[in-house]
């Protein structure tokens, strides 16, 4: 009987080294779009506009469109105050210092108020640069990011890996960036 499990044992093991990182991405691209499919139909988000890319997996609600016309391009600085969740509600993080407070993050060693950041060059996870790319100042978004476009396999505190993420976003101010602000190449 043990060389018969340690035989299914092994079995399962190497079987489970056949599968490709690929079709492991893929697995967990098409989970994740999937729970973020149930969360929408569980939670409707009432917006004026909305982005939705099935190859990205990344959906964008508007609360707010301000037809500014000022959306940011690379390297502009941007202004963003945000709200991070989970599928199951918990915040994550946020510039809102209310906000910390409400959810058990406050941090008193930090700042709160907008992150000020250069939009298109990497400061950001990716999820988040490509919904402020397509929003003009003064817009208010709900964007859902695949795990891919996330942290990925890789846990952040708060934020277990392969996990899908929900900002409410708020795109205060674009601005140009001086030279001295520029990262180093």
């Amino acid at each position: 009987m043990k060389k018969f499990i340690f035989g299914i044992f092994t079995s399962v093991f190497l079987l489970s080294g056949c599968i490709s990182e690929s079709e492991n991405q893929q697995v967990i691209f098409d989970r994740d779009l999937q729970a973020i499919e149930d969360y929408i139909q569980r939670n409707p988000i009432a917006s004026v506009k909305e982005f939705v890319d099935p190859g990205l997996g990344i959906r964008i609600y508007w609360q707010e469109v301000s037809e500014s016309g000022k959306s940011p391009e690379s390297p502009d600085m941007v202004k963003v105050d945000y709200v991070g969740k989970l599928l199951n509600g918990s915040v994550f993080d946020t510039s809102f210092e209310q906000v910390a407070r409400d959810n058990n993050i406050f941090d008193p060693q930090r700042p709160y108020g907008p992150i000020e950041y250069i939009f298109g060059v990497g400061e950001v996870i990716p999820g988040f640069d490509f919904a402020i790319s397509l929003m003009e100042e003064g817009d208010k978004v709900t964007a859902f990011i695949p795990s891919i476009f996330g942290y990925g396999a890789v846990s952040q505190p708060g934020i277990p890996r392969n996990s899908v993420l929900i900002f409410e976003l708020d795109l205060v101010q674009v601005g140009t960036v001086t030279e001295d602000e520029l990262p180093d190449e």
